[in-house]
């Protein structure tokens, strides 16, 4: 609401990943012990989270400090970032715990196709 008050439209947060939901098999693939957070799958290359040094097979865990949970809970707590400024991403890295400061971006517009 206050988004849409101050600039008229809804402004959400963006870094440019692809998540995938940490399940028991992929858990286990990748030798985890835990079992939230959301698994990086892919990296849009020049990207918020390309330049902070975000990689595929890289576990988000916290955003801002706020316990990650899941994909939905991940994108729900990046939407509620300010583009434009500096958010801590804390990440698993082959079982290293890790600190990003990602410069949160605009959500792209989503592109519409017209129908024929």
């Amino acid at each position: 609401m206050e988004s849409i008050i101050t600039t008229g439209q809804v402004v959400r947060g963006w870094i440019g990943v692809e998540p995938q939901d940490i399940t028991p098999e992929l858990a286990d693939s990748f030798g985890l012990t835990i079992k939230t957070g959301a698994i990086i799958a892919g990296v849009l290359k020049g990207g918020p989270a390309d330049k902070a040094g975000m990689k595929p097979g890289d576990i988000l865990t916290a955003v801002e400090g706020k316990p990650v949970t899941d994909t939905l809970d991940m994108l729900n707590l990046i939407a509620q970032l300010k583009p434009g400024n500096s958010a801590k991403m804390t990440i698993l890295r082959k079982s290293h715990a890790a600190g990003l400061d990602v410069i949160v971006g605009k959500r792209p517009p989503q592109k519409r196709t017209e129908p024929e």
